[in-house]
């Protein structure tokens, strides 16, 4: 029987659009080179940075923040693969408490994402100051950094297919690059008497000093979370992502210690004008690892500043790109979940990328990077990391407590058990500590305290009055995962006739969610 059925005038239908959901299209290499990019690009502002506090210490504080990395990082396999969803901690979060904590989580990591944009952007201008010296003078470092937040984001919107080719590439470039710088500091420069030398305990450093180094070398090891945020799109997440992070870790830890190592001894810590400094921060502060490179004797420095300042520029470019992929995931977790303007998720049709969060995450990096002020930016880093951290560790012990049925392909180790509840020790410690490390920062780190609450309460301001103008509540969470829909409107009088004398409705449509809220 053929369906005669015509709309008439002034008639209303609803059509069910269904969401278009992120593509899964990374394997081990792409979750890799992702993360690897977040986390090895800090080593080349963070190495500086923790050497003014820690001194003689670098190198041990590098191996103790590493071993909280690797807890870290098997709470978040655990978690993403149970949970193999884009938001990373805020998904956590959310699941084992509500949408309100879920948001404040997510919102404090978002402040980590457009730190790492900006902060790797900026160092990329620094490092090609090698090759264009005036690269790394204010403001033109600044507008290249801007210029290369600008180009990454155009591949992201591309696709994320582009955007993980693109990673791989610049990572095997990077590690190779890294393991030589190594390899000619263990035979050239490493000298293991002058590193114990370098520790005057209780002086150089003292324990204020050494606290606020601790707290601020966790800013070398903030990709784990990336690798959670893109469990959305990994073909096989259960067996990828833990793997992932094993790698990692293996890999960060062995490069930066000897990274530390090779840079404490070519700049032995000594005292200048009642203070102990060290060569390397008084000289190569914005760029440790180039100090490196001039340490080496002969023919080797130039060949090796060469190589380390296209090995900067590559993986902090690798950086930058992971954490515009990070924000723009993370704000399509947020958008799903009703705790931001649902526009801000919408994914593009053909590439099947949250586009608009691309672009408002990348632009809000740029102003960033107008600062221009490394120190700062640190500040800020350590603060959202630490935040989220702390927070992942605790969300999976409640999600232990909670759900202990729930299907978890990946299951940290060693537990103990509490009333019949498996409960993780390293969770356990590596939530302690990070909840300190958090304290150290927000006591410590003036602008990390004044402008990571601000960003929190601007936050707070802008969930609550979208959840009150779409009259959805504050604390509880909302469904996921509904379909949209569509009200088609017909007009109340035919608009235009065919040739052969029917009638044509043009119609229009309105988005029938937005008056009408779940």
């Amino acid at each position: 029987m053929v369906n005669s059925w015509r709309p008439k005038p002034g008639d209303v239908s609803l059509r069910v659009v269904r969401p278009v959901k992120l593509h899964r299209a990374l394997g081990i290499p792409g979750l890799f080179s992702t993360a690897y990019g977040d986390v090895g690009s800090s080593i080349y502002y963070a190495l500086g940075i923790v050497a003014i506090s820690a001194l003689g210490l670098t190198p041990a504080v590098l191996t103790f923040s590493a071993i909280l990395f690797l807890f870290t990082g098997l709470t978040y396999a655990e978690g993403a693969t149970a949970l193999p969803e884009a938001g990373g901690t805020g998904a956590f979060a959310r699941r084992a408490f509500n949408d309100l904590i879920s948001f404040i989580t997510s919102w404090g990591l978002m402040l980590d994402y457009l730190v790492t944009i900006a902060i790797s952007a900026f160092s990329v201008a620094n490092y090609l100051g090698h090759f264009f010296p005036v690269c790394s003078t204010w403001p033109t470092n600044s507008l290249v950094g801007i210029g290369i937040v600008a180009f990454l984001a155009g591949v992201n919107i591309l696709g994320i297919r582009l955007s993980s080719r693109l990673n791989m590439t610049l990572v095997i470039l990077d590690i190779l690059t890294q393991l030589t710088v190594v390899v000619f500091g263990v035979l050239l420069i490493i000298n293991i008497p002058t590193l114990i030398h370098n520790v005057h305990w209780g002086t150089a450093p003292t324990l204020n000093q050494l606290l606020f180094g601790i707290s601020i070398s966790m800013v070398a090891y903030t990709g784990i979370e990336t690798v959670a945020n893109l469990g959305s799109e990994a073909r096989h997440p259960s067996k990828q992502i833990p793997r992932t992070v094993l790698l990692v870790f293996a890999t960060v830890i062995v490069l930066y210690s000897l990274l530390s190592m090779t840079a404490l001894s070519a700049y032995p810590v000594h005292q200048f004008d009642n203070h102990w400094v060290s060569d390397l921060t008084e000289r190569f502060l914005q760029d440790p690892i180039m100090g490196i490179a001039y340490a080496m004797p002969g023919a080797v420095k130039e060949i090796l500043s060469f190589w380390v300042a296209i090995l900067a520029v590559t993986i902090l470019t690798i950086a930058t790109n992971a954490g515009i992929i990070g924000s723009s995931r993370l704000a399509y977790f947020m958008g799903k979940r009703q705790q931001l303007p649902t526009g801000i998720s919408s994914v593009q049709l053909r590439f099947r990328v949250p586009w608009r969060a691309i672009v408002i995450f990348s632009s809000l990096a740029c102003l960033m990077i107008i600062l221009g002020n490394v120190s700062i930016l640190a500040d800020l880093y350590a603060f959202g990391a630490m935040l989220a951290y702390t927070m992942a560790h605790v969300s999976i012990i409640a999600l232990r407590v909670k759900e202990p049925n729930l299907k978890r392909p990946f299951k940290i180790p060693l537990n103990i058990r509490i009333r019949r509840k498996d409960i993780p020790i390293t969770a356990v410690i590596g939530g302690l500590a990070t909840a300190m490390t958090w304290l150290i920062v927000v006591y410590t780190h003036e602008y990390g305290r004044v402008v990571g609450f601000a960003w929190i309460l601007i936050g707070l301001l802008i969930y609550i009055l979208f959840r009150r103008l779409t009259h959805r509540p504050l604390v509880a969470k909302v469904p996921e995962g509904q379909p949209k829909l569509e009200r088609i409107l017909y007009p109340t009088q035919p608009t235009s006739q065919k040739p052969e004398g029917k009638d044509i409705v043009d119609f229009t449509r309105e988005d029938y969610n937005t008056k009408h809220p779940p």
